[in-house]
């Protein structure tokens, strides 16, 4: 007999398992409810309207920002940092996901550099008209051609010659021309 009693206080003391696990549960919802009630929410109507292409130094909405500064880091090490409204939000899918660019094996980005760069490339490109090819090359895309309606490309166009009209280029500011685009 004296062995069950100190069994039932020891039995007693232990707070059930089902309890702590309630309180881990509600800690947490809590918790995740707060934080999201910090964040502003922001459609994307929004951030395609208010924030076109933004040189470095302008404010972007904090859920692209990140990303923008990730393919910064990651594009514009090797060459100059094309902004994402030149190319088709596909052509930019095909890139991302490719080891094989253009003739040079990269490595993978890993998936969360990759999900926050995409979400800043999808924020600020444009889907391809259902009839369109995905062009692979800067002449070749509609948007690019849009961007430079009254340019004649005498050269073929590479990655380091948009400096010629856009001095400041390489600070991924591609709204500063070059005197002789100024109106």
């Amino acid at each position: 007999m004296l062995f069950f009693r100190r069994f039932r206080r020891f039995r007693r003391r232990r707070p059930p398992i089902w309890g702590v696990l309630v309180l881990v549960v509600l800690w947490s919802g809590l918790l995740g409810w707060g934080l999201a009630q910090i964040q502003p929410a922001h459609s994307a109507d929004q951030i395609t309207q208010a924030n076109r292409t933004l040189p470095v130094g302008d404010e972007m909405p904090a859920n692209v920002d990140l990303g923008r500064d990730l393919y910064l880091e990651s594009c514009a090490t090797c060459h100059l940092a094309v902004p994402p409204e030149v190319l088709p939000t596909e052509t930019w899918g095909i890139l991302l996901s490719d080891s094989n660019h253009y003739g040079v094996t990269l490595s993978p980005l890993v998936n969360p550099e990759r999900a926050l760069i995409w979400r800043y490339i999808q924020t600020f490109s444009r889907s391809l008209n259902p009839d369109e090819q995905t062009p692979y090359r800067l002449e070749r895309s509609r948007y690019f051609r849009i961007l430079h309606p009254d340019v004649d490309f005498t050269e073929p166009i590479r990655m380091g010659s948009c400096v010629t009209c856009h001095p400041s280029a390489s600070n991924f500011d591609f709204r500063t021309l070059s005197a002789e685009w100024q109106d």
